[in-house]
């Protein structure tokens, strides 16, 4: 079991998108991988910057979720219809499937759109009403002018001084450490 670091990591602050750019690709071509950004509006490119491309699960999750409600809502129909309290409607057959299918559809969509939130939220680790970065005062600028770029201190690489000395490299105007 590792042990918590004594901070959550090391962030620099920059003036400007592009800079903040350059130094995304710079960290992660220099081996970091638990970073992450924060800017007042979506910068194209930050994300591939950062090397968020990877595939990510949730397609699975929805299609598990949507065959789950698909198979449950057939089943529970044939059960009812067929087990438990079968009854001859019109001298139709008991697995009168063919009626089965607007119930089978409608969970199927149901279900899978519970698994599509359900995943996503999980997946993103949320709800997260507290995060470490909103210990650093300088940090309010980031929903108005001011673009930072945080390394995590459970990184492999991480090293305090080593991570420091690169942030200013990058030509961060202001760095924090980031308390827990």
């Amino acid at each position: 079991m590792n042990p918590i670091p004594p901070i959550f990591g090391l962030m620099g602050e920059f003036d400007d998108e592009q800079q903040l750019l350059a130094a995304a690709k710079r960290t992660y071509g220099a081996g970091y991988r638990r970073v992450d950004a924060y800017t007042p509006y979506p910068v194209h490119g930050l994300a591939e910057a950062l090397g968020y491309f990877r595939r990510n699960r949730l397609p699975l999750i929805v299609l598990v979720g949507g065959i789950c409600g698909c198979l449950g809502g057939f089943l529970m129909q044939y059960w009812v219809s067929v087990i438990d309290y079968p009854l001859n409607v019109g001298g139709r057959p008991f697995n009168s499937w063919p009626s089965f299918i607007p119930v089978t559809f409608e969970l199927t969509i149901l279900a899978a759109a519970l698994a599509a939130v359900l995943g996503m939220l999980a997946l993103n680790g949320l709800p997260m009403p507290y995060h470490p970065v909103f210990n650093v005062e300088r940090f309010a600028q980031a929903s108005r002018d001011r673009f930072f770029l945080c390394i995590e201190a459970s990184d492999p690489r991480f090293d305090r001084q080593a991570t420091k000395d690169f942030l200013e490299g990058l030509g961060a105007s202001h760095l924090s450490e980031v308390d827990h």
